[in-house]
């Protein structure tokens, strides 16, 4: 009998309201990752979609959260819905300790495409919180402490969703040399209206990157996450 291939859900939290655009866009970047994964049976389920992750979950599978904190859904939520199932759960896509390498690569390249000095540029993290709890906000804290040895000179400021500093406070003093990294996995709602209007009520003149979800790189990380959390390890 041929053994059957690993398992691996990706799992995000999808769009309660319209659950089929997030599916797909978390199936591409399922097939993105994919190739990293040779011999695994790459699945994906967001949590808006009922009984697609329960469906999805086979036995042993590695949970993958495509998530930026180890917060309410990742700690709740997830294993709640997974409970008296046999899987593993890999830490969630905002931890991953090579994040921070690939956002700054990218903030280097978007500086260089503007002929910005990396120096006189300022960098807002645009990011969730939480009004539920600290875990959205610290994760993004030690995200932007892990970047800055990385970004020498760049001064990094936070702003959030549902927290203060809310980012149109933290964009208003920002000057037009200023880049915008969302500090989120995937381009839902909070990324396609709030921010932009968050920006445009502060007048923000910088530039913004794509989340943090799609910078290049990603599937990769992803990958080294799963096998990782299938044998027990640090990616």
């Amino acid at each position: 009998m041929t053994p059957k291939p690993p398992i691996a859900v990706l799992t995000a939290h999808g769009q309660p309201s319209a659950p089929a655009p997030a599916e797909v866009d978390l199936a591409k970047l399922a097939a993105e990752v994919a190739p990293h994964l040779p011999g695994w049976d790459l699945r994906n389920a967001t949590l808006s979609t009922p009984g697609r992750l329960e469906a999805a979950a086979g036995e042993g599978a590695v949970i993958y959260p495509f998530f930026m904190s180890r917060g309410f859904f990742t700690t709740k939520v997830l294993p709640e819905r997974l409970q008296g199932l046999p899987c593993r759960m890999a830490a969630p896509f905002g931890l991953h300790p090579g994040l921070p390498a690939l956002a700054a690569y990218a903030v280097q390249q978007a500086a260089k495409e503007q002929s910005w000095d990396l120096r006189a540029v300022q960098l807002l993290l645009a990011a969730h919180g939480s009004a539920r709890g600290p875990k959205a906000a610290e994760a993004a804290e030690d995200f932007a402490a892990r970047l800055r040895p990385l970004l020498p000179g760049c001064k990094i400021s936070l702003g959030y969703v549902e927290q203060a500093p809310s980012i149109e406070a933290a964009a208003r003093p920002l000057p037009a040399q200023s880049i915008c990294l969302p500090f989120f996995a995937q381009a839902g709602d909070h990324v396609k209206q709030d921010l932009p209007e968050a920006l445009q009520e502060a007048r923000y003149g910088g530039i913004v990157l794509p989340v943090a979800g799609a910078l290049p790189g990603v599937p990769e990380l992803i990958a080294a996450s799963i096998r990782a959390a299938a044998s027990d390890q640090k990616p």
